[in-house]
């Protein structure tokens, strides 16, 4: 198992898709990796912290502090334990954000502090997808070094049709193998 002991940190948004997160974040652990999430506010939304929680084995962060004790989360400690980050799902608005440089939540200030390599699974509508802003914004992201996990085709919750579903966990699961079966062969 290519992933035991690894320290994957994987970063959910705000998408219909983050219910996926659960499945990846299970496929992880039973790889031997060790699994901490990270989760925009927007993403609490579609999935509970509790599940992510109770699956990595970790508390999830979702803020800077913890609000019954002010505790800093330290999103640098986050970025420096991590041997890959996988951001998935990514959403539109958090593709926007990573591609300028914002940081106004504790994910996206662990992208910024991230200097493990940095996987990211879009998600979003069709024409959403497509629009010309966010495959700029890819195409900036993948320029400044991280890893896109393209989105794949099929039914979208909108109902349509097309490109913009979030990758498949088992697929973002042998993209990561992939990656680092690689790393090893260029040793």
């Amino acid at each position: 198992m290519l992933l035991k002991n690894k320290n994957i940190l994987v970063g959910v948004t705000g998408s219909i898709a983050a219910y996926k997160s659960a499945f990846l974040v299970r496929l992880l652990i039973k790889q031997g990796a060790n699994v901490k999430v990270v989760m925009s506010s927007a993403a609490a939304q579609f999935i509970a912290p509790v599940t992510l929680s109770t699956l990595s084995k970790n508390p999830v962060f979702s803020d800077f502090y913890k609000s019954d004790s002010g505790e800093w989360n330290n999103h640098v400690e986050l970025a420096l334990w991590a041997d890959a980050f996988v951001i998935a799902p990514v959403s539109a608005n958090t593709l926007a954000k990573m591609a300028s440089g914002l940081c106004d939540n504790i994910l996206l200030a662990t992208f910024l502090s991230a200097k493990c390599p940095v996987f990211f699974a879009p998600a979003m509508d069709l024409d959403m997808f497509l629009h010309k802003s966010t495959q700029r914004n890819i195409q900036t992201i993948v320029a400044d070094g991280a890893f896109l996990i393209d989105a794949e085709s099929g039914e979208l919750a909108s109902g349509l049709d097309g490109k913009g579903r979030m990758a498949e966990p088992e697929h973002i699961l042998n993209f990561l193998i992939q990656h680092f079966e690689q790393s090893l062969l260029s040793k």
